[in-house]
């Protein structure tokens, strides 16, 4: 558990689930910054989001409140498992608050801890700006952009970063 700028940011548990989806599906319906389908029904998002083990799922949250919520496991299986994936969520209410630095500070600590050599995002939306330029602040760097592989409702046709930090004394 770690206290942040007055959040706390712990485990998932499954009562955290009304919280979560108050908090998810603005942004699924957005279809903004996820590779989701923008129709996706509650129990569809739960079964993604809520994974089993190996994931972790972490909330951010203030006087009861999830005010953010990432994901954490396994880029791939087998001789890729030493590589974390992680995805965030934070509510609008959250933006300029630290919500995003805190939630992602955390969960690289998380990574680190559980022998994570390294953390990839395989699809950050290029025009999330905010989310570019935090996960560049925090040392990651933009491997690749695939064109023209994200239909963005605003924008159109967009790119998808791909995005990698090394992690310090990782060894998994």
């Amino acid at each position: 558990m770690r206290k942040s700028l007055g959040l706390n940011i712990r485990e998932a548990e499954p009562g955290d689930w009304p919280g979560l989806w108050e908090l998810m599906e603005p942004i699924v319906r957005a279809g903004e910054t996820y590779c989701w389908d923008r129709d996706m029904e509650q129990d569809g998002a739960r079964e993604t989001w809520l994974e089993p083990r190996p994931a972790y799922v972490y909330v951010a949250e203030e006087a009861g409140r999830i005010f953010g919520t990432a994901q954490l496991h396994p880029n791939r299986g087998g001789g890729g498992s030493h590589v974390a994936n992680a995805s965030f969520m934070t509510a609008a209410a959250a933006t300029g608050r630290g919500v995003a630095r805190a939630l992602a500070a955390h969960v690289l600590e998380q990574a680190a801890a559980q022998g994570y050599l390294a953390m990839q995002f395989n699809a950050v939306v290029e025009t999330n700006t905010r989310a570019v330029a935090l996960w560049q602040s925090l040392g990651f760097q933009i491997l690749a952009t695939v064109p023209r592989s994200f239909r963005h409702p605003v924008h159109g046709l967009t790119g998808l970063h791909i995005m990698h930090k090394d992690l310090v004394d990782g060894g998994r």
